[in-house]
């Protein structure tokens, strides 16, 4: 029925879907209503509180507020062609057997992405509490201090182990943020001839897409090379490098560092979290900005998603760090109380020149990692790592034993192994047979990375493997006694963290739980109260919406898992397209973008690079209208546009004069207009068909924020507008729940001719050559939270 997105090189077409609901029909065409019904449980106003609402705005029913507040012109003339809603049981039962479609391996693959154990008491109060995970953004500080003091422990908790002097509260993954380094060294570098950034060929391969993507419209080279081939000369103003790299290998990076710094360039660290606690910290050989995933720090694989990167610096470039930063302050009474001191809600006031479009973090994912260091504290979070570190020794010895060549010489929890001649693929095929994933890097070679969650007989189920099936000759207790796994100097950490109280008063589960409890009754949500702050809160939070997060089927997979293994995702990825095409009218759906901003941002790489395909790489010119918000402007700018302003009259709508006149001026450089509908001060614009024809009829295209689609779901659709792209909030329209400030999700609808250029993705690959690059670190941005959309 809809060209959704094309699915994946290799992906195994079944032709099966999830099962049908049973039939509701008595068999005589009555209709058997559900015992259950979802909307009398959570449509809160009834018949008569709907009439005295219609009364006050003197409307005679819901149809006459319609036809007055929704032009006649774009109003839908069909009904949505989706399916029949459900109870929330059978809604339940579909998803089980959705999710039965899924196979959890244990995933030995690495590239940032771990397995783990997160401490039940965390995962019951807080990732399944409505207290914390319907929370709004803290904009409002008196009502969010117990969130607020959360995410400061975050910061504290990223400050000490990466040595660095600031952090911020969170941003979206790994990748984004390491993208995000790049653009603030290059936004600060001084010289504007330097436009050369450095990346370690060993850094994570998503990593090094993302970069890319950022990179390529703001004019910046990219050159990916080993480190040994770095020529750090003046065009350059900035390198990447990863500890410990993706294949394990722990580097002394500190002359590397020196010779950027001599040269005028910045270090930018992209570090893994955990053995931070054993390794020597970026902040002490030099790094200017430090980047990385609290992934490990028990937030559930996903399949990518969502998880809160973070992003750590020298306080001299505090002003210029994307995201959010929670500092202290004193209230009227000398009392310290916490706020947000620098966030990129500056974008309002900067607009074109913000520094960064992300105006949101991955809070409810920050606050579970920072109570799993205050529930393990910083002797705890050693004893895990020097246990995920011993086991990979032990593993490393066992392999050598069985003729494998095993690297790197120094090592945290990932192995490079040789095979000789025997095939990587044929070892990789022979652990799936077990039910175990392991990286295939070359022919001959496979990656193995463990994690906090592998036992005994997981290390005795390895070794089987790469013994051709036979169990190991050795037992694992004497591979142990021959292991020495002290990490050994310049390497070994030598300063202490996590000395604050907070991190060594609650390591029993009832003291957490008090400390959790206490600080959710600092905060306002919707156990307590309606949060009448704007579209983000519009939305409902069913609790039967949130039950799948935590099923193990959807929860414990890897992101870069055989697709044969995610079948009952693949299914879920189709549904949801589908039915996003049906409401936009669109033809095409990325579910990749893992925020409205990265939608906003991908949404307008893809129109560059249609125009790009047309050989009209000059159209460069973006109009946005001055009511807009903020991070559209900054989202131009990334996407390599530049930003003229449209006027509004003075009811705030668009000047359609002014328009014509942009239009007209700029009709040979014209790429787009970004249009926000309803408005941001929600009217639906009678113009919008014939601002839309302006644009179109100039060359350009429309983007259209989707910010409100909660006002034109079933009444109007942005494809038949006159849109050509829209980014979807899902955690605006869809009932993704806010989480104090994030997760969200950001994907993007297309028109037909966008469709080609939609995301793409370097470990999974994706049909069509001319796509955009990634634009998000796993390949379905936040898979795990579209259970509840």
């Amino acid at each position: 029925m809809f060209a959704t997105e094309t699915t994946p090189k290799n992906a195994r077409q079944t032709g099966s879907e999830a099962p049908k609901p049973p039939s509701e029909s008595a068999g005589n065409g009555v209709s058997i209503p559900p015992a259950d019904d979802f909307v009398r449980r959570h449509l809160g106003p009834d018949s008569g509180d709907i009439q005295g609402m219609l009364g006050t705005l003197e409307c005679a029913s819901l149809d006459d507020l319609i036809d007055q507040a929704v032009p006649a012109a774009i109003r839908t003339r069909k009904p949505l062609q989706l399916p029949h809603g459900l109870s929330e049981h059978a809604a339940l039962a579909e998803l089980r057997a959705i999710a039965a479609r899924n196979k959890v391996f244990r995933s030995y693959l690495g590239m940032g992405y771990h397995d783990c154990l997160t401490p039940p008491v965390v995962q019951r109060n807080i990732l399944e509490n409505p207290g914390w995970y319907t929370q709004y953004t803290p904009y409002q500080a008196e009502i969010a201090q117990g969130r607020l003091e959360a995410l400061l422990n975050f910061q504290t908790l990223v400050c000490d182990l990466t040595g660095m002097q600031i952090a911020n509260a969170s941003l979206l993954d790994e990748a984004t943020a390491a993208a995000e380094a790049m653009a603030l060294c290059f936004g600060t570098r001084g010289n504007p001839r330097r436009n050369v950034f450095l990346v370690a060929a060993d850094c994570h391969p998503q990593t090094i897409d993302v970069v890319r993507t950022r990179a390529e419209p703001l004019g910046i080279q990219v050159q990916v090379k080993a480190r040994d081939r770095f020529n750090i000369d003046p065009t350059v103003f900035g390198l990447l490098v990863q500890y410990p790299t993706t294949y394990g290998e722990i580097p002394d990076y500190a002359s590397m560092i020196d010779s950027a710094h001599e040269a005028g360039a910045m270090a930018v660290v992209a570090a893994d979290l955990l053995s931070l606690t054993l390794l020597r910290p970026p902040g002490e050989f030099g790094s200017d900005i430090v980047v990385g995933s609290a992934q490990r720090f028990g937030v559930p694989l996903g399949y990518g998603g969502p998880h809160a990167a973070f992003f750590a610096t020298r306080d001299t470039f505090k002003r210029q760090m994307p995201g959010r930063l929670v500092g202290v302050s004193r209230d009227s009474l000398g009392r310290p109380a916490l706020r947000l001191t620098l966030q990129t809600r500056e974008q309002h006031i900067r607009r074109e020149k913000a520094t960064s479009n992300i105006c949101t973090a991955q809070v409810l994912l920050a606050n579970i990692a920072s109570m799993y260091a205050v529930y393990h504290g910083p002797d705890g979070l050693r004893r895990i790592a020097r246990r995920v570190h011993l086991l990979t020794a032990t593993l490393a010895e066992g392999l050598r034993e069985l003729g494998c060549e095993v690297g790197p010489a120094l090592f945290f929890d990932t192995l490079r192994v040789g095979l000789g001649k025997r095939s990587s693929a044929d070892i990789a095929e022979t652990a799936r047979t077990q039910n175990i994933n392991l990286r295939v890097i070359d022919p001959h070679t496979v990656g193995v990375s463990l994690d906090e969650t592998v036992t005994e007989k997981d290390l005795v189920d390895l070794l089987q493997v790469f013994h051709g099936g036979k169990p190991p000759a050795t037992s694992t207790t004497d591979l142990l006694a021959r292991v020495q796994a002290d990490i050994p100097a310049p390497h070994a950490r030598t300063t202490g963290f996590l000395g604050h109280p907070v991190f060594n008063s609650y390591h029993s589960e009832t003291e957490l739980l008090r400390y959790i409890r206490r600080l959710e009754s600092r905060d306002l949500s919707l156990t307590t109260s309606m949060i009448p702050l704007g579209s983000c809160t519009m939305k409902l939070n069913a609790t039967a919406e949130m039950l799948p997060l935590s099923w193990p089927e959807f929860s414990r997979l890897h992101p870069f898992a055989p697709l044969d293994q995610t079948q009952g995702y693949q299914i879920l990825f189709r549904q949801l397209e589908q039915w996003l095409a049906e409401i936009t009218g669109f033809q095409a759906v990325s579910l990749q973008p893992n925020a409205g901003s990265q939608g906003e941002f991908a949404g307008l790489l893809v129109i560059r690079r249609y125009h790009a395909s047309r050989k009209d790489s000059r159209r460069n010119v973006c109009l946005i209208p001055t009511s807009a918000h903020g991070t559209n402007p900054a989202s131009a700018v990334m996407a390599g546009m530049e930003v003229v302003a449209v006027k509004c009259d003075a009811s705030g709508n668009i000047d359609v004069p002014d328009l014509r006149a942009k239009a007209r001026e700029h009709r040979e450089d014209l790429a787009a207009l970004m249009i926000t509908y309803p408005s941001t001060h929600g009217v639906f614009e009678e113009t919008v068909s014939e601002i839309c024809e302006v644009i179109h009829e100039h060359g350009g295209q429309v983007y259209m924020d989707g910010a409100n689609l909660n006002a034109q779901v079933g009444l109007c659709r942005p494809g038949e507008i006159g849109a050509d792209v829209c980014h979807l909030n899902l955690h605006k329209t869809f009932c993704i729940p806010h989480g104090g400030g994030g997760p969200g999700m950001g994907p993007i609808a297309v028109a037909s001719h966008l469709a080609p250029f939609l995301p793409g993705h370097p470990v999974i690959p994706f049909e069509g050559s001319e796509r955009i690059g990634a634009v998000s670190a796993a390949p379905w941005g936040s898979p795990s939270i579209l259970t509840i959309s």
